[in-house]
């Protein structure tokens, strides 16, 4: 199946540089965007999309609808998307969760639901909004796909789909919504709010600010994450509250660990099972 209309909803970082990276892999279609109007307008200065357009007209001439905002914003809008769009229209998501959201798409899309494909570029970059998406954002990354068993198997709207996938740059990977959940909480969720509650704790601790001079790189570097805003976060944290909460325990198990007694030789076992993982991240 030729994808010739693809429809973006939600212009911003990561839908925007779904559409550059399109085009950039020689997607020689229409890109049509549907956001704020001063998104759209953004868009089309930069060149992201060639048309912007309301959700029902958008929805009614797509190949391929791409749900890139935010997580409650999708949950709240697929039963609107399933209605709007004609059968066979093959609806995939970039969102952070995937539980949550398939669930939901399963019973929006009752009957059809091989219409619908969960989707998660595992890529970004600090900051948001169409003016910094960039048509190299996905190239080396992984893309998690949750295909339905038996659904989407032979299906070639998912083959034409994952072909441009593999030809922006970015690698396929099939998994389950339940297992991605669980994996993306230890990854990348439970980094972030160790990441944020270690410079609220720094902060509130601290006797005034100006004694940050002699806080050393080790600080700056654990709290990176710490600059995201709970606006981004929120919908992750609401959908995918179990294995955040499994994942805080275990790291909330481990410092504990630590702080009982200094001198355990067990200390010295947590550095190394520590500097094992250091180690497997930063292989080439």
């Amino acid at each position: 199946m030729a994808i010739r209309t693809v429809t973006i909803v939600g212009v911003g970082l990561i839908g925007g540089s779904f559409a550059l990276a399109l085009r950039r892999a020689g997607f020689d279609g229409r890109i049509v965007g549907v956001s704020r109007p001063h998104t759209i307008e953004t868009a089309l200065d930069l060149g992201v999309i060639d048309a912007g357009a309301p959700l029902d007209e958008a929805l009614a001439a797509s190949d391929l609808v791409y749900l890139a905002q935010p997580i409650l914003r999708i949950l709240e809008q697929l039963p609107e998307v399933a209605r709007l769009t004609r059968p066979g229209t093959l609806v995939t998501d970039a969102g952070s969760t995937k539980v949550a959201i398939v669930e939901a798409a399963s019973r929006a899309f009752q009957g059809r639901e091989r219409d619908f494909l969960g989707g998660h570029p595992m890529a970004g970059k600090e900051g948001r909004g169409v003016e910094i998406a960039e048509a190299e954002l996905f190239r080396g990354a992984v893309y998690a796909v949750t295909p339905v068993a038996g659904l989407h198997d032979q299906d070639e709207r998912v083959a034409a789909f994952l072909d441009w996938i593999r030809r922006i740059g970015a690698k396929p990977l099939a998994i389950s919504p339940d297992e991605h959940d669980r994996v993306t909480a230890l990854t990348s969720h439970v980094p972030q709010l160790v990441s944020t509650a270690l410079a609220a704790s720094v902060w509130e601790g601290l006797p005034s600010a100006d004694r940050l001079e002699v806080a050393g790189g080790g600080l700056r570097d654990m709290t990176r994450l710490a600059g995201s805003s709970y606006a981004i976060w929120e919908g992750i944290l609401r959908t995918n509250a179990g294995p955040i909460a499994e994942g805080l325990r275990r790291v909330a198990a481990e410092l504990e660990r630590m702080g009982v007694d200094p001198e355990s030789p067990a200390l010295e076992s947590r550095f190394d099972v520590a500097q094992t993982l250091h180690k497997k991240l930063r292989e080439p």
